[in-house]
């Protein structure tokens, strides 16, 4: 039994009940419970129609996963209030609801992402449904910035409309999340609403400060290509086929670039035409935040994901620590998958900033200290065509100002 100082101090924490929409292999629901301070955030359920995400989120979450396809839930008004009886939401003094809807079909990285046809768009507007039937004190959700171009502002503003009429304030912002504190540059729409009206937070970290690929991974066992740490079974290098282990060892240790001459010739010449697909069989640079991690990250060819140092791709071990994850999480399911969770995971650190803010905002504490630092691209009109190219802008700008 605690001490009566003990028990006021547990009396005087918040409550705040959390449903995972979209949960994935937990990245939200891992960052949100290691919120500290005048709340606690207690994961109710995740929501996720991947069996193997649901495996990880329960194994790793320790909460059920239901895996209800969430199109289904917004249709359905008696299937809607089962769940909704079953969560019990009134037991907690508040509630939040996390809808970070599948990304790939807003990705402009996606060549038929334009034709209309992908029915994960309208996710986000079912999910902003829901939201308006459970009616939680904070929502907070998360997605690719392309999700604010022209051609998917439609479902963004429907999804938005909705929360307004329910009686939302929503704010909605791009950052880039390594300054969150994530080895990583990772450009995010950003998505919050509360009942009353709010400014969302900065991000505090300056480029300058920003951390990198060494602080992240630099203290793992050393791996060659196909081997594995006995200690760990998510730190396991690829088998990569002898072509790819042929380029990686003409590609320059720390950060370099395939050489012209080496590996496919339509390489050259794409990147002779338009400099394009640089990053292609590229390395991780030590000291400097990793380039963004997809589900494609074990692949050299598909990205910058060469190790720095050994001539192989990344292990699942080192894409979800420079995802933020920590340092013991475990993904099921085959190899392979292992990758994909973690590529399309929200990150568990930059959860826990955000949900730091929210538990604030929700407790009426001092916000200010939320405030100082890099302000997000705030969003209330569509942003163009594409993010890519702001994104490609926002670097060279810090290329230029670095080289001053």
């Amino acid at each position: 039994m605690g001490t009566l100082k003990q028990m006021q101090d547990a009396a005087s924490i918040m409550a705040i009940g959390v449903v995972d929409f979209f949960c994935g292999a937990g990245g939200v629901s891992a960052g949100l419970r290691s919120v500290k301070g005048h709340a606690r955030l207690h994961i109710v359920a995740g929501i996720d129609n991947d069996p193997y995400c649901a495996r990880t989120y329960e194994q790793m979450i320790g909460v059920p996963c239901d895996k209800t396809d969430i199109l289904e839930l917004a249709r359905s008004k008696e299937l809607l209030a089962s769940k909704i009886e079953s969560w019990a939401l009134d037991r907690f003094d508040k509630v939040l609801l996390v809808g970070c809807s599948p990304c790939q079909g807003f990705s402009a990285h996606r060549k038929a992402v334009m034709d209309g046809s992908d029915p994960r768009r309208n996710l986000f507007e079912a999910f902003c449904q829901i939201a308006s039937v459970i009616k939680p004190d904070a929502i907070l959700m998360e997605n690719v910035p392309d999700l604010f171009s022209v051609g998917h502002w439609s479902h963004f503003e429907a999804g938005r409309q909705r929360l307004a009429d329910a009686g939302y304030q929503t704010r909605s912002g791009i950052y880039n999340f390594a300054g969150f504190g994530l080895p990583q540059e990772r450009f995010r729409a950003v998505v919050m609403a509360f009942r009353q009206p709010f400014e969302l937070p900065s991000a505090p970290l300056t480029p300058d400060k920003y951390r990198t690929v060494r602080d992240a991974i630099g203290h793992l066992p050393p791996l060659y290509a196909g081997e594995a740490d006995k200690r760990d079974t998510m730190h396991i290098s690829s088998r990569h086929r002898q072509s790819t282990l042929d380029i990686l060892r003409q590609v320059p240790k720390n950060g370099g670039n395939r050489p012209v001459g080496v590996g496919p010739a339509c390489l050259d010449r794409t990147r002779k035409a338009h400099g394009g697909y640089t990053d292609v069989y590229g390395r991780l640079a030590w000291d400097r935040p990793s380039v963004t991690i997809t589900a494609r990250c074990r692949t050299p060819s598909c990205g910058r994901f060469a190790h720095p140092e050994y001539d192989r791709g990344l292990t699942t071990r080192e894409a979800a620590l420079l995802q933020g994850f920590p340092p013991d999480y475990v993904f099921c399911g085959p190899f392979d998958d292992g990758f994909k969770q973690v590529g399309n995971a929200v990150s568990p650190l930059v959860a826990t900033k955000l949900g730091e803010f929210i538990a604030a905002k929700l407790t009426d504490q001092e916000i200010a200290s939320f405030m100082n630092g890099v302000r997000p691209i705030e969003v209330n009109a569509p942003v163009g065509p594409g993010f890519a190219v702001t994104i490609n802008g926002i670097k060279k700008q810090r290329v230029r100002l670095n080289a001053a």
